[in-house]
């Protein structure tokens, strides 16, 4: 089913306060959180986490309805295209408004014009993993081995586009590592050919690799993100690897919540406030760390500042890479 009823109604408005009147006068009818993606990804767990922590933040029934297709284009298209009450929110990734645009030609929604920002979520870091047969411990001798054997080490991702294409282009661009490209459609079956050994590379999600690689099956080298993280403190930052060009190398999928544009200011600084104390959180926190989720928070202002940013960070990679959508 594309719609699914996540969670509960609040039988009051607790730490925030009062919410605004707009969402009062409106109590009864349910908030839409649109997941553009299919149920069971990080995406939509995320969107369901948030639909149970917000209700009672905000006395609200909140639904989730997953709207998948078009590398996300059409749940936001659906969103962009919702009528400006506050009651219908997007949880937008990186991909949704900082690379579709520039792997679409005719992109059925603006970025930047048909959304307001309400609050960044957090970040999905990724992870460098080998197959046991290639000879590399680090991330340096990574470097070094795909430059003294170019082209003999192959590389998958979710397709062309995804958050896993896009991450080692960068890191190519990067570094002069020579790494080709093998796109697939979705993470599990590159995974599937990494363990059989038909691929060497991936940057990959955390979660459906990790216990692979603690079970011996993988190699991990380094996470994408600025430090650390904490499901595997044991492994290092690119950025700590030393290698030229990998300082203050970051490669992460952020995901976002965002309305439609022309929501009430108050609305959007009601679901802001909202979004901001789940993920202050302590519990919600370690629960989304242990599963190689990054938490983090920016007011509305703020994360339209960073999508500006971030559109123009990925539309270098995309327009270096030649990136083109299946």
């Amino acid at each position: 089913m594309n719609r699914r009823e996540a969670m509960i109604r609040m039988a009051g408005v607790t730490a925030l306060g009062s919410a605004p009147a707009a969402l009062m006068a409106q109590a009864d009818k349910p908030v839409t959180i649109v997941v553009p993606y299919t149920p069971g990804g990080t995406t939509d767990l995320l969107g369901r986490m948030l639909a149970k922590e917000m209700a009672p933040l905000l006395g609200k029934t909140i639904i989730v309805d997953n709207k998948p297709g078009a590398g996300s284009g059409l749940g936001a298209a659906f969103v962009a295209r919702a009528p400006a009450d506050g009651n219908t929110l997007l949880v937008a990734t990186s991909t949704t408004l900082a690379i579709n645009p520039w792997l679409y030609d005719n992109l059925s929604y603006s970025p930047l014009k048909d959304f307001s920002p309400v609050g960044l979520i957090g970040a999905v870091p990724l992870l460098v993993v080998v197959h046991p047969s290639v000879p590399v411990k680090n991330i340096a001798e990574l470097i070094a081995l795909s430059k003294a054997q170019p082209k003999s080490l192959s590389y998958g991702s979710a397709g062309n586009g995804s958050p896993q294409h896009l991450g080692v282009e960068m890191f190519k661009a990067a570094t002069g590592a020579d790494l080709t490209h093998v796109p697939y459609r979705g993470s599990g079956p590159a995974v599937t050919d990494l363990l059989g050994g038909q691929i060497q590379v991936m940057f990959s999600d955390i979660p459906p690799v990790l216990q692979q690689v603690r079970a011996g099956r993988l190699r991990a080298l380094a996470v994408t993100s600025l430090k650390r993280q904490p499901v595997a403190l044991e492994l290092p930052a690119i950025a700590e690897s030393g290698a030229p060009g990998t300082k203050n190398f970051e490669a992460v999928a952020w995901q976002s919540l965002v309305a439609p544009a022309g929501t009430p200011k108050q609305v959007i600084e009601a679901y802001s406030a909202a979004l901001e104390k789940v993920m202050g959180n302590r519990e919600v926190r370690a629960r989304l760390s242990a599963d190689g989720f990054e938490p983090g928070t920016m007011n509305p202002t703020q994360l339209a500042a960073y999508i500006r940013s971030e559109t123009d960070r990925w539309g270098n990679v995309v327009k270096a890479s030649r990136a083109k959508v299946d």
